[in-house]
């Protein structure tokens, strides 16, 4: 909004000029993000304490989250407020880029909504039925890819991989259930991750520096042709989406980190893990993503290995998942897992950005 209103003006007030530049407004993004989690946060953790607004925990998992039982969660409504305020006033509304990256924030971000009402309000463990969930997010996914598709370019349908100058493939129409699975899989996966406190957190700020860095040179011609990676004009506004998701990411992290005085929920999760996913297809990393998200990668398939291994043979190849819950029952603190899988999260993210001097 601020590059709208104050670009214009800039012959007359030539400071305004300053708006024009990515860099500035990632910045402020990042900050305004940042401050709205600091001010909002202790009014929202006192409000969901009031309306006892808490988190139930598994009794089957590790007996050390029994304590945690009744900490406010749907924290999710401060990250996601935070960062469509900061997308709003920061990023340029005439773009694609916004509203689309805004879709997957609005509705992944009720589909979590939903299922932490149901949890909390209705009293209902289970929350929203599995199925449901499932087909809610393909319905959101669909309609965001189906944009992506009609509206987008001759770059839209290829498939790129890291290491590789050109594209490999080109999917057609096949594209869309792949991006739609995508899509699902990646909200799903920063779901079940976030399961200790700041967790989840700590590797979505990696993983949007990550992208801040990607979505800058894949905005600019220069710096695109110099590494042989696609140019998409517009992109390095997603920089400024990025930026806002870590920002909103540090602030929340203030009252994320153990012992932990609120939880994001669904609300956040399914949100963040759905923007993530949609920054990775507008740049065309894709494949990339498996990279950058490495620990979300990693937590997803625990999931599904468990549970194939389970209704094959019956038995359990890690002793809970998703992937934390098992170093927990293996004997590690919960500090030591979320610092360790950190470590790991940035040690994704630095690989990442190295295949782009090699390729």
């Amino acid at each position: 909004m601020f590059k709208e209103l104050l670009v214009p003006l800039m012959d007359k007030v030539s400071v305004f000029n300053i708006f024009r530049y990515i860099t500035f407004r990632s910045a402020y993004a990042a900050v305004t993000a940042l401050f709205l989690c600091f001010i909002l946060g202790p009014r929202l953790i006192r409000y969901l304490q009031k309306v006892k607004i808490g988190q139930s925990i598994r009794e089957d998992g590790p007996q050390t989250h029994l304590t945690k039982s009744g900490v406010p969660t749907m924290g999710g409504i401060l990250i996601n407020f935070a960062i469509i305020v900061s997308v709003l006033l920061w990023q340029d509304l005439d773009t694609a880029f916004t509203w689309l990256a805004l879709a997957a924030v609005v509705g992944f971000g009720l589909i979590g909504f939903v299922d932490d009402y149901l949890k909390v309000f209705r009293k209902n463990p289970e929350g929203l039925k599995a199925r449901y969930k499932f087909i809610a997010q393909i319905v959101v996914a669909l309609g965001i890819i189906l944009v992506i598709y009609f509206t987008g370019n001759e770059k839209t349908t290829l498939l790129y991989l890291p290491f590789f100058k050109y594209p490999v493939v080109d999917l057609g129409v096949f594209y869309i259930p792949f991006a739609v699975l995508l899509l699902v899989y990646t909200s799903n996966a920063v779901n079940l991750t976030d399961g200790l406190d700041g967790l989840a957190t700590g590797l979505l700020i990696l993983v949007g520096i990550a992208f801040a860095v990607l979505s800058y040179l894949t905005g600019r011609a220069d710096y695109a042709s110099y590494l042989a990676i696609p140019y998409l004009p517009g992109s390095g506004e997603l920089t400024v989406l990025s930026f806002a998701v870590v920002g909103a990411s540090v602030g929340f992290l203030w009252y994320n980190a153990h012992p932990a005085e609120i939880f994001m929920g669904d609300t956040g999760s399914l949100a963040l893990g759905g923007v993530i996913g949609v920054i990775a297809i507008l740049i065309k990393k894709e494949i990339l993503l498996i990279i950058i998200g490495g620990v979300f990668v990693l937590e997803g398939l625990s999931v599904i290995i468990q549970v194939v291994s389970y209704k094959l043979t019956k038995r359990r190849v890690f002793k809970m998942a998703p992937l934390h819950h098992h170093f927990e029952l293996s004997g590690w603190d919960e500090s030591k897992v979320v610092i360790r899988f950190w470590i790991l999260g940035g040690l994704f993210a630095i690989l990442s950005l190295s295949t782009l001097k090699l390729q």
